[in-house]
């Protein structure tokens, strides 16, 4: 223990002398639209097809150095089929659900995307975080082929695209063209632009996938390869013995995932903790040439994107940050940088933000540490926060979080309460386990996976009404305004429920044995509604996103809050309790309530499991 206290200290003070380096740079600030954004989250393959020509066939998804080839009879899964139907050629495999399911195309792609637009702008959405697009045979993406071209099957020539790549030296940034699928990206982007919405690219620096062209070039040529220093290599064939000694370091013992060597480490590694250190220089290189490519495509910042999101951040050593955040801010002055730090130890403690998130690393992290709590208290699934007074103990985790961060980087915050790495908030509040912990079918049988019940929805419903009002930008998982269900990954991930389509009826007790029941599924234009008003809400009243907090009742069941700046003041007022609830205002004066246009004076009564959102009129 106190050797760890000692290295702790140790990356405090190189922090703290980066960080006034950083800070002297003028590079400390997020990006003045950040705090401003309504962001919703795009999984290309599951949100819609728009061109069923590049649909992926089955060698696009074959990972022949593992073994993982698609089933004789493989072919694109109905967009609108019961999700827990499985296949004939997943049925004549006799594989579980779970594992099968990794297997399954829809065909979303960014022509989807771009059809689609119209759609995300009548939402109210000022912000899209793409999830990974890199060329890689997985469904998720992260093992990528190549970093520096978009995926071949979310473009419109899958067999054209392949050719252009085969033709290139991967690692000299001159020979790089631009596919088919590059080209519609880059159309996107300017479409995007064009709404005045931004568009940040998902990447893990981390780790490749195992056709990764330079892993390909380790396995063909094991210690003679040019790459072998890229990677974190235990030991190579030796082809004098019938054995096969290569072993390397796969992200979480993954395999599929081989990791980027790390080095200029100044102490151990502690999963779950930030560390001092750097990615090896050739494949840094790389990854910074791959960075300049979108940020300005042929040198143009305007055709470019507005940031990135980075995956399993943690797992890179600080230097290399702090070096990525310069290179890119000397490209895009405005780009928006935000990192995954989740766990230190799941699933009972969340990282600490802070090394990540005070001005010379990333500009906000996605923010769970803060939907944490706010689940407890308003799904009612905490019996610790019973004890504690349910409010009162969100009051104190919040402002926990909160005041430990720059108030810059706080209000840029992307606040992610689900995503493709965790349960919909419909069945997250519909089960009463811990956050994200057994929350599939596979890990928990009694897990509830179909339609939740309506005090579910009307919890949810105030949940969001706080994370619309609270600080930091809301972040919106694909398909959630459509009042989508699902448990943890894979079940998150299901095909969106687009208004055009009539969808089979979904089984209720997904896979396990026993009768079968059903749940109609589609579209719901009631959570559609509400989430649209939320946003409008949101951005009619720019309080909410730039003004201060501060709590005004936190008692039991009852939380009130208000946010506020110079000559603005909105008051936001949440009953949980089971019975109705006077709130008596401080102010004398006419308020308006947002959500319902009414006019109040003196006291508001809320009924049991509502709110209002008060903004003062005379």
């Amino acid at each position: 223990m106190k050797r760890f206290l000692v290295i702790l200290l140790i990356l405090t003070s190189c922090n703290l002398a980066m960080m006034a380096q950083t800070n002297a740079l003028g590079f400390n600030q997020p990006p003045a639209w950040a705090q401003r954004a309504i962001w919703y989250q795009i999984f290309v393959e599951r949100f819609y097809n728009g061109d069923k020509t590049n649909d992926p066939r089955p060698e696009n998804i074959n990972i022949p150095p593992l073994k993982m080839i698609a089933p004789a009879g493989w072919a694109i899964t109905p967009w609108t089929q019961d999700w827990y139907q499985q296949e004939d050629w997943a049925l004549k495999t006799g594989k579980p659900f779970s594992e099968m399911a990794q297997y399954r195309r829809y065909g979303g792609d960014l022509q989807g995307v771009l059809d689609k637009l119209d759609y995300l702008q009548e939402l109210g959405i000022t912000a899209i975080f793409m999830n990974p697009l890199n060329d890689a045979p997985s469904l998720h993406k992260y093992d990528a082929r190549n970093y520096h071209h978009i995926d071949v099957n979310f473009g419109p020539d899958p067999v054209g695209d392949n050719k252009i790549i085969a033709g290139e030296k991967p690692n000299d940034p001159a020979t790089w063209r631009w596919t088919a699928a590059d080209k519609l990206f880059l159309k996107l982007v300017k479409a995007v632009h064009k709404r005045n919405m931004k568009i940040i690219m998902d990447y893990s620096w981390n780790h490749t996938g195992v056709m990764f062209w330079a892993w390909q070039d380790i396995l063909k040529n094991q210690e003679k390869s040019v790459y072998k220093d890229w990677y974190a290599i235990k030991s190579f064939d030796n082809p004098s013995t019938p054995e096969n000694e290569f072993s390397y370091t796969g992200w979480a013992g993954v395999d599929n995932l081989p990791e980027l060597r790390k080095v200029d480490m100044k102490f151990p590694r502690i999963s779950g903790y930030p560390y001092e250190g750097n990615i090896n220089e050739g494949a840094r290189q790389h990854i910074f040439a791959v960075t300049k490519r979108w940020l300005a495509p042929d040198g143009d910042v305007s055709k470019g994107i507005d940031g990135f999101r980075l995956d399993v951040a943690d797992q890179i050593g600080l230097g290399f940050w702090r070096d990525f955040r310069k290179y890119v801010l000397s490209i895009q002055p405005e780009a928006y940088l935000v990192g995954e730090i989740w766990w230190a130890k799941w699933p009972v403690k969340m990282m600490d933000p802070v090394p990540y998130a005070s001005g010379d690393v990333f500009d906000a992290v996605m923010f769970y540490q803060v939907y944490k709590p706010a689940r407890y208290f308003f799904a009612g699934t905490n019996p610790a926060m019973k004890a504690q007074g349910e409010a009162g103990a969100l009051r104190d985790s919040l402002e926990f979080q909160w005041n430990r961060l720059p108030v810059a980087n706080l209000h840029a915050m992307m606040n992610v309460s689900s995503s493709h790495d965790g349960p919909r908030l419909l069945t997250d509040f519909y089960n009463l386990n811990n956050y994200k912990y057994k929350a599939t079918p596979n890990d928990d049988p009694e897990y509830k996976t179909g339609k939740p019940d309506q005090e579910t929805y009307r919890r949810l419903q105030l949940y969001l009404v706080h994370e619309f009002t609270t600080i930091g930008a809301p972040n919106i998982w694909n398909g959630e305004e459509m009042g989508m269900w699902g448990a943890d990954d894979p079940h998150c991930r299901k095909p969106l429920w687009w208004k055009e389509f009539t969808f089979s009826p979904e089984t209720r007790n997904n896979f396990q044995p026993g009768p079968k029941s059903f749940d109609p599924i589609g579209f719901n234009q009631q959570q559609f509604d509400w989430y649209r008003k939320l946003i409008r809400i949101r951005k009619e009243n720019p309080v909410l996103a730039t003004g201060e907090i501060a709590f005004l009742t936190a008692e039991g069941k009852k939380l009130v809050y208000k946010r506020f700046d110079t000559g603005n003041e909105i008051v936001v007022l949440f009953n949980l309790e089971q019975t109705d609830q006077n709130f008596p205002l401080t102010e004398t004066g006419e308020f308006l309530n947002l959500l319902t246009d009414k006019a109040i004076k003196g006291q508001i009564n809320l009924a049991p499991l509502s709110a209002a959102i008060l903004r003062k009129i005379k």
